[in-house]
């Protein structure tokens, strides 16, 4: 029995890879959330492709009433292009590709907008969910700075503080997390607003990669619909990345789950700042008096984790 967690309102921002859908169709299980909306960064996804699957996904949940925005800001270090096709793949998938959507991206409000309306509207302070970058946040705040007070706190999967980044192109030095490369400058304007910010890096992340054993398990549960379709996502990135030792980690998962078993992490309180250019550009680091307070999680109770994650997917929507 998982301790059960009073009711909250949350927005979702997510960037459209294999692992932010299996974060959405986590949150989604959630009962005791209130997702006011989910937006969508065209970051690590091409935005059509991506809107097809965020629509599919909420048709599945039967939760259509849930609205999408959509970000129009491109970032200033783009994911490679491969990446960013996941979401095609994923809407050819057997559980997918009957559900009829054919979206129309003009038909929907830009994230900015959507982030600022729900927020001034909730009836309390809402949490703000990112598993991908933090541009349409940060642009939304700039647009409307009245929307600081009506944020309880930032939940990021972003971030490697004590552990190399996983960033690996030309003229950088692998040191940064790619969800603050893609726009390191929005990341540090997140920090001075002075808003709560909890990091789940990569540093935390890394203790829970994506194993075959843990997929079998599942799969042992796809009987279920939805953990079929989260071993069907999962099963997609095993050729994510080209390199013969490449492990698939529980990143924009783990963040979700904060929501849920936030008894699972260890949390620092930290001083941090962000490098915005150069080789280092998007590198996350302690630093003593900066005036920029966050939270990071550092470590996480793997069993508790996993045994929530399989308990979750088991549920039916």
């Amino acid at each position: 029995m998982f301790k059960k967690i009073r009711t909250r309102p949350v927005i979702m921002d997510h960037d459209g890879s294999a692992d932010d859908f299996l974060s959405l169709i986590l949150l989604l299980s959630m009962e005791h959330i209130d997702l006011l909306g989910v937006s969508i960064t065209p970051a690590d996804c091409y935005l059509e492709n991506a809107l097809e699957t965020t629509l599919k996904l909420l048709t599945k949940a039967k939760r259509t009433n849930i609205e999408i925005g959509i970000g129009h800001f491109h970032g200033i270090n783009a994911f490679p292009a491969d990446w960013r096709a996941k979401p095609k793949i994923l809407n050819a998938l057997p559980d997918l590709i009957g559900i009829d959507t054919n979206p129309d991206p003009s038909a929907f409000r830009n994230s900015q907008e959507l982030i600022i309306e729900k927020l001034l509207t909730a009836q309390e302070t809402v949490t703000v969910l990112l598993t991908g970058p933090c541009s349409s946040l940060v642009q939304a705040i700039e647009r409307e700075p009245k929307i600081l007070n009506h944020i309880a706190e930032v939940v990021w999967m972003g971030g490697a503080f004590d552990v190399p980044g996983n960033v690996v192109t030309y003229n950088h030095n692998s040191t940064a997390e790619w969800n603050v490369f893609w726009d390191p400058i929005s990341a540090k304007s997140l920090l001075a607003h002075q808003i709560p910010v909890i990091f789940i890096p990569l540093d935390v992340t890394n203790h829970v990669p994506v194993t075959i054993d843990f997929l079998k398990k599942l799969a042992n549960q796809s009987s279920q619909s939805w953990a079929n379709l989260a071993g069907q996502f999962w099963a997609t990135t095993l050729d994510t990345i080209p390199t013969y030792e490449y492990t698939y980690f529980m990143w924009d998962v783990l963040a979700t789950s904060f929501l849920h078993i936030p008894e699972a992490f260890t949390l620092e309180e930290a001083e941090v700042d962000i490098v915005t250019q150069g080789a280092s550009a998007g590198r996350t680091y302690r630093k003593a008096n900066s005036g920029y307070h966050a939270k990071v999680a550092t470590d996480v109770n793997k069993k508790l984790f996993y045994n929530y994650l399989l308990g979750a997917l088991s549920t039916t929507y």
